[in-house]
């Protein structure tokens, strides 16, 4: 009979080290007080929320949230086949997660186009400057994400490389904040108002 072992290590360093999971745990509580704040508003002026969430377009969101959803499988298996050091498919899959953040990037520009075309800033409302700097924000993070990525990728494809897979998995790891940041963001301001 095989006996279980425990890899303490593992239950103190979570994929992608300790720090990884601080700054996502500092995120989602930023990202969490912003929208418990976006809810109370929305119950003090429920017309004027309803009626500017109308206006987004809701179809758009939902094209994006399956963007960063199917980026974030290629980032999963990214990290596998480093795991199994088959560094040209992990390569080829950190390549597709970029396209999906690439993808996202481009969808957001052109929703973030018309909403200024239409004259929709962040002083239209409260509805909307919430909706500006919580987008605008995670926004922000799927560049850097980006950036992590064709780092990590250049880094990892090197012929001198010392990319670890706790390097691979940081990666990953803000990777998957960012779908799951949008995951709130999604419902709160596209559907529920």
């Amino acid at each position: 009979m095989e006996t279980l072992k425990i890899n303490y290590k593992d239950l103190y360093f979570p994929p992608g080290g300790i720090l990884m999971w601080i700054i996502i745990f500092l995120e989602l509580i930023t990202f969490g007080m912003a929208l418990i704040a976006f809810v109370i508003y929305g119950n003090e002026e429920p017309a004027l929320f309803h009626e500017s969430r109308m206006q987004l377009n809701s179809t758009f969101g939902a094209i994006n949230t399956v963007f960063l959803l199917t980026s974030g499988y290629f980032m999963a298996l990214a990290v596998h086949e480093f795991k199994e050091k088959n560094l040209k498919k992990s390569s080829f899959y950190f390549k597709l997660t970029m396209l999906g953040g690439l993808l996202f990037l481009i969808l957001k520009s052109v929703e973030y186009y018309h909403k200024i075309e239409s004259g929709i800033t962040v002083d239209t409302n409260t509805f909307y400057a919430f909706y500006w700097l919580l987008t605008g924000f995670h926004l922000l993070h799927v560049l850097m994400g980006l950036v992590i990525l064709i780092w990590t990728n250049n880094g990892m494809m090197n012929k001198n490389s010392d990319t670890e897979v706790v390097d691979v998995e940081a990666c990953a790891a803000f990777w998957h904040m960012c779908d799951l940041i949008w995951l709130l963001l999604f419902p709160v301001l596209y559907l529920i108002y």
